[in-house]
């Protein structure tokens, strides 16, 4: 079986460092709550973290459909149907989130 790398890869390290600033937003907001700052401070910034994570999931799925989607489709068959139908209910899920 051939191992490929995901489709993010090339992107591994940007990833990761926007996944680290975003666990410091956590971070921080579990401060404001045990610090009983006002709601709505604590609400902006965890608004701020959600747009954050959804902004590296569609940089993800972009990566996805480009690298690993394609790549099934030039390859053909069950894998390729696989894929289009893997790809979908990721972003199903990301819509309904």
């Amino acid at each position: 079986m051939e191992t490929t790398q995901p489709g993010y890869h090339s992107n591994k390290d940007a990833h990761l460092k926007r996944l680290r600033r975003i666990e410091g937003q956590v971070r921080g907001v579990q401060r404001m709550v045990e610090a009983d700052t006002y709601c709505i401070d604590v609400l902006t910034q965890i608004s701020a973290a959600t747009r954050a994570l959804e902004a590296v999931a569609l940089a993800l799925l972009d990566e996805h459909l480009s690298h690993c989607v394609s790549d099934a489709i030039h390859t053909g068959g069950d894998t390729a149907s696989d894929k289009l139908k893997e790809a979908s209910v990721a972003i199903a899920r990301l819509v309904r989130s």
